[in-house]
């Protein structure tokens, strides 16, 4: 049991160690070593848990959180869920949501990491998303919505743009609801008879 712990112990050491080096720096920049010595571990170790700086990204990029889509939540109530994301007042138990967008942020430049980023909002966001809509074009409506609530976290808590920043969050939430709720709908307007 005492090993299962320390093995688990060494693990969330590394993934704290990694989280805080891809945070200061570009994933291009970040070495495997470094990591092994804020963790305080052989960077052999880093391998064994890991496998790759590749796999260890996209770890860090997961996160602890877990899936961002129940799989029991309703299509109808997606814009809700997704606007009060956007919105929550983040505090230092949230912060690891704010730190995997500068994480994406900060190593966007790099192809491999862009890859990486790629397959996981992919796997983790949008094929979660597209799942619960009906209709045609669902990715693509799952996208919309994901640059939205993208691009509002990043102007509300990264770049704390005014007045957007400040401002009341169920004033925001509201809009952003509606917002979010058009990006999902499906495109009446291309029926049949419309070019």
């Amino acid at each position: 049991m005492t090993r299962v712990r320390n093995a688990a112990a060494t693990r969330e050491k590394i993934l704290v160690a990694a989280r805080s080096r891809f945070l200061a720096d570009s994933y291009d920049t970040v070495a495997l070593r470094e990591i092994a010595a804020d963790a305080g571990v052989d960077v052999a170790l880093v391998g064994r848990y890991f496998g790759s700086k590749e796999s260890l990204f996209k770890e860090v990029l997961r996160g602890s959180e877990g899936p961002l889509i129940d799989g029991a939540m309703r299509a109808a109530d997606l814009p809700a869920f997704l606007a009060s994301l956007a919105t929550q007042e983040y505090g230092p138990q949230d912060a690891e949501h704010v730190e995997r967008l500068l994480i994406i942020l900060r190593s966007a430049s790099s192809p491999k990491a862009a890859a990486i980023v790629k397959q996981a909002i992919s796997e983790d966001v949008l094929e979660p998303i597209a799942g619960l809509l009906s209709g045609d074009e669902a990715q693509i409506r799952a996208s919309m919505a994901l640059s939205v609530l993208m691009g509002t976290t990043i102007l509300r808590t990264i770049m704390a743009v005014e007045p957007l920043s400040e401002c009341n969050p169920d004033s925001v939430r509201r809009n952003l609801t509606a917002m979010l709720a058009a990006a999902l709908a499906v495109d009446s307007s291309s029926g049949p008879g419309v070019g």
